[in-house]
């Protein structure tokens, strides 16, 4: 009853065209996030390339060379929500929303390059120490790096939590490590203005560890992905769900997949086994209905109908079993 209140309640819709609607909403807001941060990195990362020609500090440099990559990662995030809009068809039947994953890996694979860089100008700067000119600008645009990249971060992480975008929101973490190293070439320039030449190099050493945490995090979320993981508490919410639907025994096999930044179920649940199969549909249609409302950015579910086993009963299933592997 609580179930049918709240469906008559709350406005809501489970036609096709509106969840294509909401799936060009969601890649639209992704798109938004993308430029926006394009737009605000880059205009970072010219200020603080100016500063880096006229002070020839390593740190900043490598801060900068590692803001530019973040804000390139926008192309390829760019093609997958562009990708993810078109409709399904005989090749592609589930779309293309797994491009979003390609595009993770790409990100996964600039911010390991932004690393090696950042590693490889602190170690060259270590062998050949240099003064780092025009301290002030350096201090001023390690600044104006923490600012632009803290904002990116938390627009970017937002929206990506918003629209289930693992690949932006691996975008976002990228960009908030960017702020700390910024602020990291912050206490380059104050070691180097008390004299401290080794600062400059030893704080790019400083960022490129910073990065390397955020390459671990990062990979792991979009690995995670491209295996087909998903939030254990998303599975258990979906069977409370199914247990709670009049005419569901049991609850079988469950399984949850991303495709893009929407996710697809497949359930079998179990139903009284002399239901008739217009009883068992309905019983199967409230499930998926059920789960619709109980799973976050869910959007089908596919839902197999079983007869509970009877005593005696050969099982319904036998023909299949050389068809299942260990």
């Amino acid at each position: 009853m609580r179930h049918r209140l709240g469906h008559l309640l709350t406005p809501h819709s489970h036609d096709s065209g509106d969840k294509l609607d909401a799936a060009l909403e969601a890649s639209a807001r992704g798109m938004r996030a993308l430029w926006v941060s394009l737009a605000v990195l880059g205009v970072t990362a010219l200020a603080q390339a100016v500063v880096v020609v006229a002070s020839g500090s390593v740190a900043l440099l490598g801060d900068t060379a590692h803001n530019a990559a973040d804000a390139l990662t926008a192309v390829p995030l760019g093609i997958a929500f562009l990708l993810g809009r078109r409709a399904a068809n005989r090749r592609f039947t589930y779309g293309y929303g797994r491009a979003e994953d390609l595009a993770g890996i790409a990100i996964v694979l600039t911010i390991t390059a932004s690393a090696v860089f950042a590693a490889w100008t602190a170690v060259d700067r270590l062998l050949d120490p240099r003064p780092v000119q025009q301290l002030p600008a350096v201090a001023v645009a390690a600044l104006v790096g923490c600012a632009g990249n803290e904002w990116v971060a938390r627009y970017r992480i937002r929206v990506g939590r918003a629209i289930g975008s693992a690949a932006l929101v691996a975008d976002g973490l990228h960009a908030r490590t960017d702020g700390f190293t910024s602020l990291a070439v912050l206490v380059g320039a104050a070691g180097s203005a008390l004299g401290w030449q080794l600062a400059d190099p030893l704080v790019g050493l400083a960022i490129t560890a910073a990065i390397a945490l955020v390459l671990r995090d990062a990979a792991r979320e979009v690995f995670r992905r491209v295996l087909d993981a998903v939030d254990p508490a998303l599975v258990d919410r979906a069977e409370r769900a199914l247990r709670t639907v009049p005419g569901v025994r049991g609850v079988g096999e469950l399984r949850l997949r991303w495709i893009g930044h929407r996710l697809r179920a497949e359930v079998a649940i179990v139903v009284d086994g002399d239901a008739t199969v217009r009883r068992a549909h309905a019983i199967a249609v409230d499930a998926e209905h059920a789960l619709l409302h109980a799973v976050p950015r869910l959007t089908a579910a596919l839902v197999h109908a079983d007869p509970a086993p009877a005593p005696g009963e050969a099982d319904p299933h036998r023909a299949l079993a050389h068809h299942v592997t260990a």
